[in-house]
């Protein structure tokens, strides 16, 4: 069961709702690592004097840290054009985004917890419910077209109130942990996975957040606008 964390993240936290005035038109993203040094979730280097936690073998915390990273650090929209604002990601997950305006915020939240349970083949675990509680259960067993289908149904139903009332709260930030969510259910509502944690000496811990938003764009690693030396890592802190 994934969990809700209880905290909000003030500046960070904020609508999935959010028109682009103009994007980039689409260029090829690179195809040598000219821009990321970084290959994969695991790569991003911890803060000083922290190491990552251990997570259990064949875990979800486990299978966040094995996503590709681009080479290229831009985020496309659906429609494969730029997003406008490049600002915001530290780097990309290497995972598509469909050719529809659907894969947000929760949205992506749902696609990783979907994909590494099909990856799992724990297919019957495989459950989302939308704002009524209709159930959507993935019955197709390791059929990747259908589940695609599958999940472009979810997109279209599910989102971040939904999932909200899906997910189990944690009851304390202190104990957060890789595949925790920060999210805030609403119309419109913003949803933000955590993908690896580390911990000090000293029992403290940072944080890595992906999100997607509004248009449906490539999934990313966030930068901490509030620290930039900790940055992309984020401090765990009550509140």
């Amino acid at each position: 069961m994934m969990r809700a964390l209880p905290v909000f993240i003030g500046l960070l936290l904020v609508s999935c709702y959010h028109r682009e005035k103009k994007s980039i038109p689409y260029k090829k993203p690179a195809t040598r690592f000219e821009n990321n040094t970084y290959r994969k979730v695991a790569d991003i280097k911890t803060p000083s004097g922290f190491k990552r936690i251990t997570n259990k073998t064949g875990s979800f915390g486990e299978w966040l840290r094995s996503i590709p990273l681009r080479p290229d650090k831009k985020v496309y929209l659906y429609n494969r054009l730029l997003k406008k604002n490049q600002s915001a990601q530290f780097a990309v997950m290497d995972i598509s985004i469909g050719q529809k305006d659907l894969q947000q915020c929760a949205d992506a939240v749902m696609r990783l917890r979907g994909e590494y349970l099909f990856m799992q083949e724990r297919f019957n675990e495989i459950v989302f419910t939308d704002n009524n509680d209709k159930v959507y259960r993935w019955q197709g067993g390791s059929n990747r077209l259908l589940f695609d289908q599958y999940l472009e149904n979810v997109f279209d139903w599910c989102g971040s109130a939904s999932l909200e009332k899906q997910l189990k709260p944690s009851p304390d930030v202190d104990l957060i942990k890789p595949g925790d969510v920060f999210i805030k259910g609403g119309f419109p509502g913003h949803a933000m996975l955590v993908t690896d944690v580390a911990i000090n000496d000293k029992g403290e811990k940072v944080f890595l957040l992906a999100q997607s938003y509004m248009p449906a764009q490539d999934i990313h690693i966030v930068k901490n606008p509030m620290n930039e030396k900790l940055s992309p890592w984020y401090v765990v802190k009550n509140g």
